[in-house]
């Protein structure tokens, strides 16, 4: 009888960073792979699961508006408890960082069900930032049997708290080889908003750590070198379906010319307009492994990073939240050529794009044994 692996996820970031997997993992003969999301974020993951044609067997529909964080886990818990009683599998899957992602684990780890958590290892250090993603990775890796490092620094945190480096495998980003898949198919796409011939700096911003006074510092700074370089460059706001971001966007930049706030796009769409982009200012953790895979410059809207090896690649640059370091690095990456020469040409730090395929074959590896560290599968 083939094994069963369950891949859960909830939000936009996470689909796209599974379906490598999903993709390799339904090319294994030996293996059954089901898919459960729970729609922490319904239409944006939706855009992704159509656009991947990923076939969905459960759905939790946990998402509504202006959803806690404790509701998203008692959900999700509840949710999968049914589902695992009902359906139960060899091996969980979960993705990096999101509520979801650590209510999955748990509710696999009540089971007693083996869990395998891709993008493992990445820190910050500070619980609290970014907020609750930093204790989300904490908590799942704690929990998991197989750890899906993207790169050799997550494993270094990995082996630092303990984590037996025999279930600890340096993989890659999934995120490359998903870029490199949207990239290759994708034709050459226009888009009407933009000023012909004006080079564009694409802003996205959403992080919990940044809801009030620093996404108000964050639209001055952009409001402000807008009007500065107006005839130079032009700025597209991305802007997030959190009400609580809509509302500063709108209320500081909703009159500004020179500065377009659009809908979320379709993801094969954004990777069309942030390879057009000139470079990038946003707080996203996915956009830190996505730009480096086109080449674009980003100028890192938090204090910290989990993502240390795009700093040190030296293609994201952390600016904070500061209006005038964010007006300052702009300004720099706008008239310092060589300096936005340095922050472009570099060589991606996330992998070669073939991590979804070492992943599966993990995942095959492990479940074809029947044991492995005192957890027992029926």
């Amino acid at each position: 009888m083939n094994k069963k692996v369950f891949l859960i996820f909830g939000t936009r970031p996470e689909g796209i960073k599974m379906y490598p997997v999903y993709k390799a993992l339904k090319e294994k003969r030996t293996l059954e792979t089901r898919v459960i999301i729970t729609s922490q974020h319904q239409e944006m993951l939706k855009q992704v699961i159509d656009l991947f044609d990923i076939n969905v067997d459960y759905n939790l529909h946990v998402m509504e508006d202006r959803q806690t964080l404790t509701k998203i886990t008692v959900k999700v818990l509840n949710g999968l408890k049914e589902i695992f009683n009902e359906d139960r599998p060899d091996l969980v899957l979960v993705h990096g960082d999101t509520t979801t992602t650590f209510s999955s684990a748990l509710a696999a780890f009540y089971e007693k069900i083996p869990i395998g958590h891709v993008e493992a290892g990445l820190r910050t250090f500070n619980k609290f930032f970014p907020y609750p993603e930093e204790m989300n990775r904490k908590l799942t890796d704690a929990l998991s049997d197989l750890h899906f490092a993207p790169t050799n620094s997550a494993m270094q945190n990995l082996l630092s708290e303990g984590v037996d480096k025999t279930n600890i495998f340096v993989t890659g980003n999934t995120v490359v080889d998903a870029v490199k898949e949207i990239v290759a198919r994708k034709k050459d796409t226009k888009f009407q908003f933009l000023k012909e011939g004006v080079p564009f700096v694409l802003v996205t911003a959403h992080r919990r750590e940044n809801w009030g006074k620093p996404m108000e510092n964050i639209c001055k700074a952009i409001d402000e070198v807008s009007k500065r370089y107006s005839d130079k460059i032009q700025f597209v706001f991305s802007v997030h379906k959190n009400p609580l971001v809509r509302e500063t966007v709108k209320k500081i930049l909703g009159k500004n010319k020179n500065v377009t706030l659009m809908e979320p796009m379709k993801y094969d769409d954004f990777l069309a307009l942030l390879n057009k982009s000139r470079f990038i200012l946003t707080d996203s953790g996915g956009i830190q492994e996505e730009a480096p895979s086109l080449s674009k410059p980003v100028l890192l809207l938090r204090t910290v990073t989990e993502r240390p090896e795009a700093v040190e690649a030296g293609v994201v640059k952390v600016v904070g939240t500061d209006k005038e370091e964010i007006k300052k690095y702009v300004i720099k990456l706008i008239d310092d050529e060589n300096f936005y020469s340095k922050m472009s040409l570099t060589e991606n730090p996330f992998g070669d794009g073939k991590a979804g395929k070492r992943i599966a074959d993990l995942v095959e590896n492990f479940l074809s044994k029947g044991e492995k560290n005192g957890i027992l599968r029926d």
